[in-house]
């Protein structure tokens, strides 16, 4: 009895019967079916030609048993919802999630994506996964705590304040320079920077950048840390009170959305026009920025490309053949011009 007629006497078809199929050994198959090493297009169109022959159906529970696996990966974000959610419906988070649950599903993975949480441990006690993408975390990221201590291969979107572990640089210098030198061409001369309070590198470089401009250009540097958990709220008063201590404020640097929401909202109370007395830019170009009236100058960070990139990161770190420390570069952002800076 061939394989063809064995598929036809109802018996369940077995990895060795494709491999038969197709003349290639059960490792090969297992190779193009999993991603998990490169098949050239010929041989894997012969393998699919055989599962589909034998309408082989794999055995997911018996290849997890068998190689400790559970073909999923985890995406995390501690950002705090005050920040995170409202308007912004998890817009970076969900933004990302969505580009990689396709680069995900071209390896068979699956993807969980894991909001913020307020207990992440109790709740991913029992939720297994064989790696994680974990959105730019704080240097006391209880995500990252948790995923050291499970020993769970782990890739940072964004670079994390411990640089030692593999990420996707987002290009957190290189966003501000843009948005200042924006700032600046379109007239702004004294504008504060406002950050979220955590310690995460993207604001660490953030700073740093509108420092050293500053200094360049003789303008007396004003960073308000927010805390993130009081989300637009807390960046209302902040401009608010900004603009008290000092009237001549004509620009705000305001990398997160939900805090750049917050900034109109105060100017709106303030009776300040937006550009007319203030020009507003922030970092991600999403669904506040795009919504906001006058609509927000943004940048593109290209997330669909950097998904696709951190989940090639992480099954290379889950593979053994990536570093540990390995940095991949995103793309180069560009900047969306919008009203809110006059353009």
């Amino acid at each position: 009895m061939n394989t063809s007629d064995k598929a036809a006497s109802g018996r369940r078809a077995t990895i060795s019967d494709v491999a038969r199929q197709a003349g290639v050994s059960p490792g090969t198959v297992s190779n193009a079916m999993t991603g998990a090493r490169r098949v050239d297009e010929h041989t894997r169109a012969r393998i699919d030609a055989a599962i589909a022959q034998l309408n082989y159906v794999p055995n997911l529970s018996a290849r997890s048993v068998r190689t400790g696996r559970v073909n999923s990966i985890a995406v995390l974000s501690s950002m705090p919802s005050a920040v995170s959610a409202g308007t912004s419906r998890l817009g970076f988070m969900m933004e990302i999630a969505a580009s990689a649950a396709i680069a995900a599903i071209e390896h068979n993975m699956a993807l969980v994506l894991v909001p913020p949480l307020p207990d992440p441990e109790a709740t991913l006690r029992n939720i297994p996964f064989d790696g994680a993408l974990l959105i730019e975390p704080a240097r006391d990221d209880p995500f990252l705590d948790l995923l050291r201590r499970r020993s769970t291969p782990v890739v940072a979107i964004g670079t994390p304040p411990d640089s030692t572990m593999a990420h996707v640089d987002l290009n957190y210098g290189a966003t501000t320079e843009l948005l200042i030198r924006h700032l600046h061409d379109s007239g702004a001369r004294c504008f504060p920077l406002i950050i979220g309070a955590s310690d995460r590198a993207s604001y660490a470089v953030t700073e740093q950048a509108y420092r050293a401009h500053a200094t360049q250009q003789g303008m007396r540097p004003q960073v308000i840390r927010v805390p993130e958990h009081r989300g637009e709220g807390g960046a209302r008063d902040a401009i608010c009170q900004a603009l008290h201590e000092n009237p001549g404020i004509d620009g705000v640097l305001v990398p997160v959305d939900a805090l750049a929401t917050g900034v109109m909202q105060g100017l709106r109370d303030l009776g300040r026009s937006v550009p007319g007395d203030v020009r507003v830019v922030t970092r991600y170009d999403g669904l506040r920025a795009r919504s906001e009236v006058p609509a927000l100058t943004a940048v593109d960070l290209h997330l669909d490309v950097v998904a696709g990139q951190a989940i090639s990161l992480l099954l290379r770190v889950v593979a053994g053949t990536a570093g540990a420390d390995e940095v991949v570069h995103a793309p180069p952002p560009a900047l969306v011009t919008r009203p809110s800076s006059g353009g």
